[in-house]
């Protein structure tokens, strides 16, 4: 029998021939015979390993060291083999006592490093690898693993520095030009860092981290299609890759394909059930899709493991600020800057939250942080825009949208807030090209438009109803449901509620306040819902006398509001906002009122199937238009617009023309209008009609000095005198407004967004309005207005015979003041102003709704008969 020398040394020879079947059948049977033979042992230990056998080898090797407390190979070989079982400190402790015999081995310290590395012990990491590379200067993988730390602790330069070391060595190293492309990404050099990532496939075609990190870039560069296909040949090579999951899920979930997106995070749990991303990216899921419970239980479940998870506070601030919870959208917000400071999405959320609630200088500190860090974050530029927008800052409001639009022009709303705000500046330069444009994203199913910035882009009706309601079902995620609790209206008296953010100082209260009042109390109960802030006007404190209840609800979340609807009983919730700012449509969609009606604050259908009913008349929707509403129309006769009488007591104080700027002689053509409603067309007819009427002004409103000299400019390019544009001056009030328009002859309306309140504030104060009646309800108002007066003639249906009737007026001066003459008389004797009748109206609108509803029957439209007035 052969003796245990004989059998070590043939097992040996077996092993320097690549014999490893035969080697490790020698080696076990020496070890077999001598439990504590340590060359043995060792060499046994090397076999499993070039075999894979890991696992296998790790009792062999913690003998053998155990025996053997003075060979660095030993420990050495034993912290290679806990490396590759996942078990780091172990790996660590054995690196490091190979280090305490031999501290020259540029291995050794380079493999404590990445222990080190998976540790999270990043600092230390770096400092083994600089002893590492203090060894062998050159030494490739030492500075490669050296980036790897620098990139954990967003280092990029310096882990840049490091792959360059690298490729300066080892110029096709696939893994080098990987780290390299990660650490360009991370810094925000997205083409180089996709260059090097095609680098490194080029050299390694089957890299799935190259791949993966290739669809990263692509997906921060919104090339979805492409970083889709990329994530897709990650999991061709690795289809057990979490991260390519979960890069697929991030492409979906932005493409809105939420199913895709939910079933791509999963798989990437499946893989790696500890991955706060997946977990996070189908908790933001949940939140796009307005499943606000499900996604904050996500996001607690991530902070119940990981509490300093800015990826799950940001998440809960986000939820808070679609439910409107303000303060807690904050706090979270706070807690995620608190662990990362250079999250730029956290500062865009507070940005967002203080926009919310109207606190404008906090909200663009919190974007111009958000840009700091990221200025190309295009939702932060949107941000700005709409604050300055809001504060009619609108060439600084174009420039902000103009931005955000280059950044992403799947932004929703980018592209129409951009285009609005270019409006209000008067700044027509290419505007029919990109009006089209717009207008085919919207027919494209695209959400490049809210829909109040609609209704002056000369979108027709049909367009309107498809941009609401895509922004109801998709922008916002909003969907009608029926209540599960209405019940049928029992009080004797019938519950009305209105809900608005506008009961202050705004043209709807300035209209309403009235009608307000009007309402029969001993039919009626009324509830005014303000979900806007307060001016503490005149108007404000007489708006909340109005109302039978009053109750301030600005800043109180939607769940409040909603609470606060319900207990009050209301039957019919009156919606006086529709898309306008400061609307709260998630409030509407959960029906907080058996029945639900828009009325006078949006000129159009608000989508979606939100509400049941519109209130109008036939004038601004006829009936061959109401399939262009998702609502079922309810028609008041004569006109659906409320004056206010006592509201609108004009001055008697003596105006002088040459003190509003206006000349002493010759015909004045008054245009009281905002910016966004003007445009080449109109202002084109202003131009010819000034042309054909010697001396002629146009009296504009006193618009920002970009629109100023932007008008200035276009009537100078019609041939006509600047000097012939007179721009108002603010007068000290209301009644010196309405008064001043006696100084004029006569109102040229705008198309296809008509003057609303304006065209009425004319009318009462004695101005005839001519009107070009349009083709959706925002361009028949004034039409509805004079029809409502009985003066037809008023109304035109063409643009030449628009221009042409008023010079018409304007040159036949007898004409013109008989129609003054007429005005004059019916202003106090036709219905337009009778407030009164309009309640009565309003009400019998109010008890048709209620009837069907008691009676079981489904919305349906109903037209109004008129009533005398009382």
């Amino acid at each position: 029998m052969k003796n245990i020398a004989a059998i070590f040394n043939e097992a040996l020879s077996a092993l320097n021939a690549r014999d490893l079947k035969k080697a490790e059948e020698g080696f076990r049977r020496v070890i077999k015979s001598e439990p504590s033979h340590v060359p043995a042992l060792n060499l046994l230990t090397i076999v499993l390993v070039n075999t894979n056998r890991f696992a296998e080898a790790e009792p062999f090797i913690a003998r053998a060291v155990k025996l053997n407390q003075g060979s660095d190979v030993s420990f050495y070989n034993y912290g290679l083999i806990a490396k590759q079982l996942g078990k780091p400190a172990l790996a660590h402790e054995q690196f490091t006592r190979a280090l305490r015999l031999n501290p020259n081995v540029r291995e050794s310290w380079n493999n404590r490093g990445v222990a080190c590395n998976d540790l999270g012990q990043y600092e230390a990491a770096i400092s083994d690898f600089d002893r590492s590379i203090a060894l062998d200067p050159n030494y490739a993988d030492a500075h490669a693993n050296k980036g790897k730390s620098l990139l954990e602790l967003g280092r990029h330069a310096e882990a840049l520095a490091a792959y360059e070391r690298v490729l300066s060595v080892r110029p096709e190293l696939a893994e080098a030009w990987l780290g390299r492309g990660t650490a360009l990404a991370r810094g925000g050099r997205r083409d180089e860092a996709l260059a090097a990532y095609d680098r490194a496939l080029s050299i390694r075609g089957d890299l799935a981290e190259g791949w993966i990190g290739r669809g990263n870039v692509l997906y921060e560069l919104r090339r979805y299609a492409d970083a889709d296909a990329s994530y897709g040949r990650a999991l061709g090579i690795a289809p057990e890759s979490a991260a390519a999951w979960l890069g697929r899920g991030n492409v979906n979930a932005d493409l809105k394909r939420y199913d895709e997106a939910l079933t791509a995070y999963g798989k990437a749990l499946a893989i790696k059930p500890d991955s706060i991303q997946a977990v996070v990216g189908r908790g933001n899921v949940f939140t796009a899709l307005k499943r606000h419970d499900d996604a904050l239980a996500l996001y607690d479940a991530v902070l119940s493991s990981k509490a300093n998870s800015a990826e799950a506070w940001l998440g809960r601030g986000n939820v808070f600020l679609d439910l409107r919870r303000h303060d807690d959208a904050l706090a979270a917000y706070d807690k995620a800057l608190s662990i990362a400071p250079d999250r730029a999405e956290a500062w865009l959320g507070r940005g967002n939250a203080f926009a919310d609630v109207k606190r404008y200088g906090e909200a663009l500190d919190g974007y111009d942080k958000a840009l700091s860090i990221r200025s190309d974050l295009a939702e932060a530029w949107f941000g700005r825009g709409n604050i300055f927008a809001d504060l009619r800052r609108h060439d600084d409001a174009f420039a902000a949208f103009d931005r955000a639009f280059s950044l992403n022009r799947d932004l929703p709303g980018v592209e129409g807030a951009r285009l609005y705000s270019k409006l209000n500046c008067c700044d027509w330069t290419e505007i029919e090209a990109e009006r089209t444009r717009l207008i085919a994203s919207i027919r494209a199913g695209e959400g490049g438009c809210q829909p109040f910035a609609l209704l002056s882009i000369a979108a027709s009706a049909e367009d309107q109803r498809r941009s609401a309601d895509f922004w109801i079902e998709r922008m916002l995620g909003l969907a009608a449901r029926k209540s599960v609790d209405a019940v049928p209206v029992q009080a004797d008296k019938i519950r009305i509620g209105y809900l608005s953010g506008d009961f202050r100082t705004h043209p709807v209260s300035y209209l309403a306040a009235g009608l307000f009042e009007a309402h029969d109390r001993t039919r009626f109960e009324t509830h005014g819902f303000s979900i806007g802030p307060t001016d503490d006007s005149d108007l404000r404190a007489r708006l909340e006398r109005s109302f039978d209840q009053f109750t301030d609800l600005f800043g109180r979340s939607d769940d409040e509001i909603m609470g606060c609807i319900k207990a009050a009983k209301i039957d019919i919730l009156v919606d006086l906002m529709g898309h306008t700012l400061g609307a709260r449509l998630a409030v509407l969609a959960q029906r907080p009122a058996p029945i639900l009606a828009g009325y006078l604050g949006f000129a159009g259908t608000v989508g979606g199937g939100l509400l049941d009913y519109v209130i109008a008349d036939e004038r601004v929707i006829p009936a061959e238009d109401r399939k262009h509403f998702s609502e079922k129309v309810a028609w008041l006769p004569h006109c659906f617009m409320p004056h206010d009488a006592e509201g609108r007591a004009i001055s008697h104080a003596g105006l002088d023309r040459r003190a509003q700027g206006l000349p002493a002689e010759g015909i004045v053509f008054c245009a009281f209008n905002n910016a966004y409603k003007l445009n080449p067309a109109t202002f084109g007819s202003w131009m010819r009609i000034l042309k054909e009427v010697d001396g002629s002004v146009v009296w504009l409103s006193d618009l920002q000095d970009v629109a100023k000299s932007n008008l200035r400019r276009a009537a100078e390019a019609s041939g006509i005198d600047p000097q012939r544009l007179v721009f108002a001056t603010r007068v000290a009030s209301t009644a010196d407004h309405l008064a001043r328009h006696g100084l004029a002859d006569l109102f040229l309306d705008a198309l296809p967004y008509n003057a609303h309140t304006t065209a009425g504030d004319a009318l009462w104060a004695g101005l005839p309005v001519l009107t070009l009646a349009g083709e959706t309800y925002a361009g028949r108002v004034a039409a509805s207005l004079l029809h409502a007066l009985g003066l037809v003639e008023l109304i035109t249906h063409s643009r030449d015979e628009y221009e042409e009737r008023a010079i018409e007026l304007a040159l036949d001066r007898e004409k013109l003041r008989g129609i003054r003459e007429t005005l004059a008389k019916r202003r106090h004797t036709m219905p337009l102003f009778d407030t009164s009748l309009l309640a009565r109206n309003l009400e019998q609108a109010f008890e048709a709704m209620v009837r069907r509803y008691r009676a079981g029957l489904p919305p349906d439209h109903i037209e109004v008969p008129s009533v005398r007035s009382d």
